[in-house]
């Protein structure tokens, strides 16, 4: 088949992302999941193959993401499985002109459905877009290791944990001068824990569970798997410092208005004091 799907661009991309998630120990059994907010014209070459019937109502109707197509991970599946049969752990959807439901376009068989999150990853893609971030294409969630770390020892803070992972290595605040925005402990998969999480994306292009995980966006998926990887990168390091007993020297907030008058970026105000 000269447009054979499995083939395309955006599927290869999720294929690598959730094999790269797993390498990194962030997506442990059937842990973590994504949505890729697809483009028409990339999708238009393998039109014959999108052409599902399957119908799900969703919990919680999505006006602002009607008609849109996305790329999903499965509920329950494992991610080091997407590179052995994709069809089976990934899928395109579309929601309906009235946002209440979604349709499976391809993948996802055997009677699978979209990640158990995804009112979580609606709304962030809605809020993300209402907040003015048309380029933010990706909502990826995973259990990075150090960030849930970090939880259990510093506050729950977002001003302050932003504040340790822009010390923790000078490339933070440049790569996410909003911060990161942090929940309390919540259940996941509720409508509850998806309306907070899009409430702290309108400011936030990452999100923290605490003891849970993250939620990052980005315009593509390298770009999300990259803020995500670039946090977690700093928090390793901050708790490798807190274990040798904690900072003797660090960035301090002259140095890191430099870095963002240097690098032209407004850094999250709170975060600075």
């Amino acid at each position: 088949m000269p447009n054979e799907i499995l083939n395309a661009p955006f599927v290869q991309s999720m294929i690598k992302a959730t094999h790269d998630a797993w390498l990194k120990g962030w997506d442990e059994r059937n842990g973590g999941n994504i949505t890729l907010m697809l483009d028409e014209v990339e999708m238009l070459p393998y039109a014959e193959q999108l052409k599902g019937t399957r119908e799900i109502m969703l919990a919680e109707p999505v006006g602002e993401l009607a008609g849109h197509a996305f790329l999903v991970t499965g509920s329950g599946k494992y991610f080091r499985n997407v590179t052995l049969s994709p069809a089976e752990n990934i899928g395109v959807i579309r929601v309906s002109d009235d946002g209440t439901h979604y349709r499976i376009l391809w993948g996802l068989l055997n009677g699978a459905v979209p990640t158990s999150e995804l009112a979580a990853h609606f709304l962030s893609h809605a809020a993300r877009l209402k907040s003015g971030n048309l380029r933010n294409r990706v909502v990826m969630h995973c259990h990075a290791t150090n960030l849930i770390s970090l939880s259990y020892v510093l506050p729950l803070d977002a001003a302050r944990l932003t504040r340790m992972l822009w010390e923790g290595s000078t490339e933070c605040l440049v790569v996410f001068p909003d911060g990161i925005g942090v929940l309390p402990w919540m259940v996941p998969g509720t409508d509850e824990i998806g309306r907070e999480t899009a409430r702290l994306m309108k400011r936030h292009s990452m999100v923290l569970w605490p003891f849970h995980g993250v939620f990052g966006t980005g315009a593509d998926l390298d770009e999300a798997f990259g803020l995500i990887d670039t946090a977690e990168k700093s928090a390793e390091i901050v708790v490798k410092v807190l274990s040798m007993g904690g900072f003797k020297q660090s960035i301090g907030r002259d140095e890191l208005q430099a870095l963002a008058k240097r690098f032209d970026v407004k850094p999250m105000e709170e975060a600075l004091y």
